[in-house]
């Protein structure tokens, strides 16, 4: 391999600078975004069937459509929250299953099922991913403008504009008001002239029509002929002629009052205190996040000066502003890692030409992983970047491993470099193999934390590949230009301090290795006792928490309080935001939410953005919020979350961290066991926000018309219910186009006889004779209280109570809450289950644990291959399951959750530690290894192990410390790495030859 090395030195080098330059060219032009691009397997379905009860849209609606979904190939889940009117469902499927199919199958169940469905039944089909939540979010307020002006020139002008950028892939506007022409009819006028509100309707209705009557030829030319008596202008729509008798004519402004006005309101928006209209961006899923916010920030600059004068215009979110502070905080941790590991390469060999080895080939790693990214399609994101900044260590322990043993070989002058290098190339591939067939099984891992840890995975699996490469061809190269002896020999005699760490090395291994059995059993004995208590008491969660520098506060007013009221609730609230000093803006929607769904009038949520740090943590932050709406605006409900968990609830249909499912036939059972369960858990330490997920409608005028009594006044109910539909809430009869507008005609009635409950008695109905008649006459009215929506998972009812968590993890809350349901005393025939993120977190362990299993196994037999020898396989491994221990001894020192993160450097222990075992037993002949075969091996591998390790630890603390926003994320694995080579990389060299002279040494001499 040397020969060939020497001879195509330039080719080699050659093929190394195009990969260098490629990758640093493909680095700059990767799409940049938050998180890798997830197939998340689920959709949700909105139903909407008019205004009918609860169990009549559940009966006659979503159970229907939730059978005609069960037939939609791949459907692992479906799961169902019926509302007056409205439902929505949501169907999970198995992951790996391509989406795009399953949304189209979905489609056509549901459109094979429409006709049908009850008259009105409409249906929307949307595919979950991480773009449902908006990249880029403005709030549009003016002290100048009226609402329905500013959402005008949003829908008319801003959203033309910002939806013309590359990688949009929706522009919503929410909020502001909207103009319509009223027609207000009275009825003692129509009544006067024998005419009713139909004859209004069915006259505007025939009198605003363009219709195409034929075409003609005319000599040359062929013309189409279209009848066009569209309405423009009140004026005209009140000139419409009802009726004519006798010479005279009755027009509709003889019987009504025509006015341009505001159409009724049922959800508002607010930003920063003020009435406002939102515009909510969402990128396409391969869009470039920082690329694309940056474009729509210069095109709204550009257009800046032909906006309307004292229109505001202000980013209540913005991911970019994440994304760039994640990935500035991972890129200084890649620097970090690269500054410590020269300075730490130059302690230990004292050479700044290997120093500028290092310095070229790590750089270059990187660029050829980013180039092999480009070409799997993937970005630079918190995963990716994340996976490149932990790699830095086990990437530059490779060349420290080479060049160490060059400097080695050197100095005693047994070996050239490139001869050195060849002697190494052995152990060199099986250490890099150890690490990279962890990864493996993580291709077959599914769910949130595969969707998650893949891309981290496939960005260290790459950087270790190419770190081989560059290790056996190009540091070589560089080693037989850089190195000399005197190097070498500087080297050799630098470091006292490491000689006599290496000779107290070798008489504490002489002590060892006299007894070797009883020694290993004392190490076993104390890593089992250590690792079996820290894993009992180490704290458990899902993801872990991030800084996201902004929270949403969902919240939900007494049920049936009208918007006004709600209204008048969260205007106290907003100021006790205001008032917090680390707000730096928010946006509030009434009857709307953030990532969509079913919402009442009383229900909503907040988007806060908090000031850049320094400032307090966004815990506390979100806890004092929390704490003053509690105590200063009675009646309000809230929940407090962080977006990212708040996104991955959205995405995977299960929001809330604790979720106790009550399945049963019976409604009421179901309610009574939903208040027990509030009962149980709403006290337990750390667990906040307890509430019924079954959200109650308002209140329900019913009004129940009497057939016979219709009948003997000409009526029949759908002639009767078709006008109290006008009488009550208007009837949209038509259009009047303004440019590329179009403005609703309402025929309505006045306020005065519709504003009380009372007033409905005397509403005039219209019978075919010409006669009128007060309602009260043909029907009942009565006050309905509000229902709860009706929900169900799988066909069966169920009823679900939900909490947050604050000040406690996940798992040691959900032992608790396990607890108190196991003595809780609930009605006959409900069943107890537990969803929520706890559930995800259940799933993902089981998924890890096996990922976890396998990547051990494969290690094993790897080891097995490349020693053929077990005891040196079980020796690793050992010191492997030694590590473990450690690990969960760190976790609950340092405080740190046991969560998938973590449970990644878990398993990326296994590699690591299987590398470190490599190297040292590459050290010992094959055959019977004495116990002094044992401690030189240990003294020849004690240098480079120490450099490998500590310049691993030193590349990963930037995450482990948390240093920038997108640390955290990755905290918990750091931690567990770090505390793996801080116990593993000792035990390798004392352990491991313990273990492995425990099982083949007999009656070692020492």
């Amino acid at each position: 391999m040397s020969d060939w090395i020497a001879k195509q030195s330039r080719f080699i080098i050659a093929i190394f600078l195009v990969l260098a330059l490629a990758g640093g060219f493909a680095l700059i032009r990767l799409p940049v975004s938050l998180f890798p691009q997830i197939n998340f397997p689920r959709i949700a379905v909105s139903l909407d069937a008019g205004e009918r009860p609860v169990e009549q849209m559940a009966a006659q609606v979503t159970r229907p459509v939730e059978e005609a979904l069960r037939s939609v190939p791949g459907v692992r889940n479906i799961r169902s929250s019926t509302s007056r009117g409205s439902a929505e469902v949501s169907v999970s499927f198995n992951w790996g299953r391509d989406m795009a199919t399953a949304e189209l199958q979905a489609q056509a169940a549901l459109a094979s099922l429409t006709p049908d469905m009850p008259q009105g039944f409409r249906f929307s089909v949307r595919r979950m991913d991480p773009t449902i939540f908006p990249v880029l979010g403005y709030s549009l307020t003016s002290d100048t403008d009226s609402l329905a002006d500013i959402k005008n020139f949003a829908l008319y002008d801003l959203r033309p504009l910002l939806a013309s950028v590359d990688g949009v892939a929706e522009v919503s506007v929410l909020g502001g008001r909207e103009i319509e022409f009223q027609v207000i009819a009275d009825p003692v006028r129509l009544q006067a002239i024998g005419l009713s509100l139909a004859d209004i309707e069915a006259a505007l209705t025939a009198d605003n029509l363009v219709a195409a009557v034929g075409r003609i030829e005319d000599r040359s030319r062929l013309f189409l002929t279209v009848a066009d008596d569209r309405l423009s202008s009140v004026d005209e729509i009140g000139a419409i002629v009802l009726k004519s008798a006798g010479g005279s004519i009755v027009t509709v402004d003889d019987v009504a009052e025509i006015k341009t006005s505001l159409a009724q309101e049922w959800t508002r928006v607010t930003a920063d205190g003020h009435d406002a209209v939102l515009i909510n961006i969402r990128q396409a899923p391969d869009a470039n996040s920082v690329l694309l916010t940056d474009t729509i920030k210069q095109r709204l600059t550009t257009e800046a000066p032909r906006f309307p004068k004292g229109l505001k215009l202000t980013p209540y979110y913005d991911q970019s502003e994440l994304v760039k502070n994640a990935a500035g905080s991972v890129r200084d941790a890649i620097l970090i890692g690269m500054g410590m590991a020269a300075i730490v390469l130059f302690i230990f060999l004292r050479s700044i030409r290997f120093v500028l080895v290092v310095a070229i080939l790590l750089p270059a790693v990187l660029a050829a992983t980013a180039l092999l990214m480009t070409v799997l399609g993937m970005s630079l994101n918190m995963m990716t970047l994340g996976g490149m900044a932990a790699a830095v260590g086990l990437v530059v322990d490779d060349f420290v491993v080479m060049l160490e043993h060059v400097t080695r070989r050197l100095a005693d002058k047994s070996a050239s470099a490139l001869e050195a290098a060849a002697e190494l190339s052995r152990p060199l591939i099986g250490s890099s193999l150890a690490t990279i067939v962890v990864f493996t099984p993580l291709a077959f891992l599914s769910g949130v934390s595969g969707g998650f840890f893949k891309a981290l995975a496939v960005t260290m699996a790459s950087a270790l590949v190419f770190s081989l490469v560059f290790t056996l061809a190009i540091a070589p190269l560089a080693a037989r230009r850089f190195a000399t002896a005197d190097d070498a020999a500087r080297a050799e005699r630098a470091n006292g301090w490491l000689r006599g760490l290496t000779n107290g090395y070798a008489a504490l291994m002489k002590h060892l290795l006299r007894a070797p059995l009883t020694a290993a059993l004392v190490i076993v004995t104390i890593a089992a006792v250590i690792g079996g208590v820290a894993s009992m008491r180490v704290a458990t969660g899902f993801m872990p928490h991030m800084d996201e520098g902004g929270f949403v506060l969902d919240y939900q007013a007494p049920p049936g309080m009208s918007l006004t009221e709600t209204d008048r609730l969260l205007r106290q609230t907003e100021a006790i935001i205001r008032a917090t000093p680390e707000v730096a803006s928010y946006s509030r929607r009434t009857g709307l939410q953030l990532g969509g769904g079913l919402s009442e009038a009383n229900e909503g949520d907040f988007f806060i953005r908090l000031n850049p740090p320094p400032r307090r943590g966004i815990d506390e932050v979100m806890t004092n919020i929390r704490t003053q709406i509690e105590a200063s605006v009675p009646g309000l409900v809230i929940e407090t979350v962080l977006l990212m968990e708040d996104l991955i609830g959205d995405l995977t249909a299960v929001p809330q961290p604790i979720e106790v499912k009550l399945f049963g036939t019976d409604r009421g059972a179901l309610a009574a066991a939903a208040d027990a369960t509030v009962a149980q858990i709403e006290n337990i330490r750390g667990v906040v926000e307890v509430q019924k997920a079954d959200r109650i409608a308002g209140d329900s005028i019913v009004i129940i018309l009497d057939r016979n009594l219709l009948a003997l006044e000409g009526l029949d109910p759908a002639r009767a219910a078709a006008q109290l539909g006008t009488l009550v809430g208007g009837s949209n009869v038509g259009v009047i186009q303004s440019g590329e507008r179009t403005i609703n005609i309402k025929v309505w009635t006045p306020d005065v006889i519709r504003d009380r409950v009372e007033a409905l008695r005397r509403l005039p109905l219209a019978a075919p004779d010409g006669h009128v008649l007060p309602l009260s006459r043909v029907a009942n009215i009565e006050i309905a209280q509000g229902q709860a929506q009706q929900s169900r998972e799988n066909l069966l009812p169920f009823s679900a109570v939900t909490a947050r968590l604050e000040g406690r993890d996940l798992g040691s809350a959900m032992k608790d809450v396990r607890k108190a349901m196991s003595t809780a005393t609930l009605p006959a025939g409900v069943r107890v289950a537990f969803g929520g993120l706890y559930a995800e977190q259940q799933k993902s362990f089981s998924d890890l644990m096996m990922v976890f299993a396998s990547a051990f196994v494969l290690a094993g037999l790897l080891l097995i291959f490349l020693f053929r020898s077990v005891a040196k396989a079980v020796a690793v491994l050992g010191v492997v399951g030694l590590s473990v221990a450690g690990v969960f001894a760190a976790l609950l020192v340092t405080g740190t959750e046991l969560n998938i993160s973590a449970m990644m450097g878990l398993t990326m222990v296994i590699g690591i530690i299987a590398e470190l075992g490599v190297f040292y037993f590459a050290e010992l002949a094959d055959g019977h290894a004495t116990a002094e075969h044992h401690i030189e091996a240990g003294r020849a591998r004690l240098r480079p192990i120490m450099m490998s390790a500590l310049i691993a630890v030193l590349a990963l603390s930037p995450l482990a410390l948390k240093l920038g926003e997108g640390a955290a994320l990755l905290a918990p694995m750091a931690t567990a790495i770090i505390a793996g080579l801080i116990v593993g990389a000792p035990l390798v060299l004392i352990a491991a030859p313990v273990l492995h002279a425990a099982m083949t040494l007999r009656h070692a001499q020492v």
